[in-house]
């Protein structure tokens, strides 16, 4: 089963910046609505954000608005978190998602609304 791989979690101070990738090798990239989660330890998984798949609407949990920005490319078969402004309470293993296939909404903002999970990758922000 083909699965999302992200990369470019790590450590950063606070009020730096990382970009997080997700690749999905699959032909139906495209026709995805991608979300971005979080989960710090001893937390619930948190939704960040999410791209529609036509138009590439977006929209943010209100934690992190102002501060980060999802992006896809899709012949690249990649989705972009880029995070700015960074606090220490952004530190958490970061997941990306694929759901809402060719969905008539973008608004897909529970993880019950995706379908294929990458591994995560971690982020921790230093104060």
């Amino acid at each position: 089963q083909v699965q999302p791989v992200e990369s470019g979690g790590g450590l950063v101070q606070a009020g730096g910046s990382l970009r997080l990738s997700c690749v999905f090798s699959a032909r139906t990239f495209s026709g995805y609505t991608w979300g971005w989660f979080r989960q710090a330890r001893g937390k619930e998984r948190e939704f960040v954000g999410v791209i529609g798949w036509s138009g590439g609407r977006t929209y943010y949990a209100d934690a992190v608005k102002g501060r980060f920005t999802i992006s896809r490319d899709n012949d690249k078969n990649t989705v972009y978190l880029q995070m700015n402004s960074l606090r220490p309470e952004d530190t958490a293993v970061y997941y990306c998602a694929a759901g809402g296939y060719f969905s008539n909404t973008y608004y897909h903002t529970r993880p019950i609304d995706y379908d294929y999970w990458g591994q995560g990758t971690q982020v921790t922000v230093s104060s």
